[in-house]
């Protein structure tokens, strides 16, 4: 069963897990567990994606209960007209607030687009970040005698694939977690000392439009005990998101600066 956070008769939400694909691939056929299929099994109706989170990633995942209002939700995020929170824990000390002003050029996989043009030219992404807390532990790796963690919250003004976890590498804050743009060091460290297994990377927060009946609407997504229980160890409980109550700017245009 997954924790559905919000439903009505166009649209429901639910708290993706990590590890969790959203829907079957060809490239993982083995994989049996889907959110898409619980979720139809779940509410006995048929659902349709409008977004999607990677399969590390944890938190709000939203979706559609027609085919109309999937694509008017579709066109929401392609026109970036809704806003995302994620938060994440980074390797070193972020104290700042920022934009991360960065092009990606289009990842593609092997398999699947092999017929895709193999030379694309880098795409505009823009991300922004917020140190939110800071520790030291007394744990050597590497060459340190002690390790340095942030939590950040993180605002993707874009929506390139890997988007988040590609700008937190090129800032040298990677994601912990992170298998592909991570740390490997850090995340063995983790995961060994406090038991934290997988990406720390949550989508918290989304706010959006909705496409019927046009009022704002914010859905959010509590952390997982994986989450909860690395805060408990580095101290950082306070800062567990408040989730009523959230005040998130709707007015999200491509050229916007949301913060």
């Amino acid at each position: 069963m997954l924790d559905i956070l919000y439903q009505d008769e166009h649209l429901v939400a639910v708290n993706k897990p990590s590890g969790w694909l959203v829907h079957r691939s060809w490239l993982d056929r083995h994989e049996k567990v889907v959110v898409m299929q619980t979720v139809r099994d779940q509410i006995g109706q048929h659902v349709f994606t409008v977004h999607r989170l990677d399969r590390p990633t944890s938190g709000v995942l939203l979706m559609a209960l027609s085919s109309e209002v999937a694509r008017q939700m579709s066109q929401q995020f392609e026109h970036h007209q809704l806003n995302k929170v994620y938060h994440a824990v980074v390797r070193g000390h972020v104290h700042e607030a920022d934009t991360i002003d960065y092009p990606l050029v289009e990842q593609l996989d092997k398999i699947a687009d092999k017929f895709a043009k193999q030379d694309k030219e880098a795409q505009p992404a823009v991300s922004h970040y917020r140190g939110l807390s800071q520790v030291e532990v007394p744990i050597a790796v590497g060459p340190y005698d002690t390790a340095r963690y942030s939590l950040v919250e993180l605002t993707p003004q874009t929506g390139r694939k890997h988007q988040l976890r590609r700008h937190m590498k090129h800032i040298f804050h990677p994601i912990i977690g992170d298998s592909a743009y991570g740390d490997l060091r850090h995340n063995r460290a983790v995961a060994e000392h406090f038991d934290c297994q997988g990406l720390m990377l949550h989508a918290s927060h989304l706010a959006l439009q909705h496409p019927v009946t046009h009022q704002p609407l914010l859905i959010s997504a509590p952390w997982d005990s994986r989450w909860q229980n690395l805060m408990t160890e580095f101290g950082w409980t306070s800062q567990c998101p408040e989730y009523n109550g959230v005040e998130i700017n709707l007015a999200i245009t491509q050229d916007s600066s949301v913060r």
